[in-house]
């Protein structure tokens, strides 16, 4: 058994390649409206910024599912190590997700 900080690694990797694959459209858009609310004047930027949150919300959800899917298959306190090795890893490498992740867990 591998214990300590990498002992979720391979598994979460996996699911973020998932993800990522499995949602390339959705990250293109997110991509779209981040540059569409970086490029807005003053009387569209709101509008913009709603844009790109409702598409991170989206991507935050997929996230949320995967990752408490597989927790629901854990121990109780396994499953919090594996909530908190898939948040550190969507931090690192989905870092426009993270903060919503986060708010989809409370």
């Amino acid at each position: 058994m591998i214990f300590g900080r990498r002992r979720f690694d391979e598994v979460v990797t996996r699911q973020l390649d998932l993800f990522e694959r499995e949602q390339a459209e959705l990250v293109r858009r997110c991509d779209e409206a981040e540059t569409a609310y970086d490029e807005a004047g003053r009387d569209e930027a709101e509008e913009r910024y709603g844009d790109l949150t409702e598409l991170v919300d989206e991507g935050a959800e997929a996230l949320f599912d995967l990752r408490d899917g597989y927790a629901r298959t854990l121990d109780d306190d396994v499953a919090r190590d594996y909530r908190r090795a898939f948040d550190r890893a969507v931090s690192r490498r989905l870092p426009r997700f993270a903060a919503a992740l986060r708010a989809w867990g409370e």
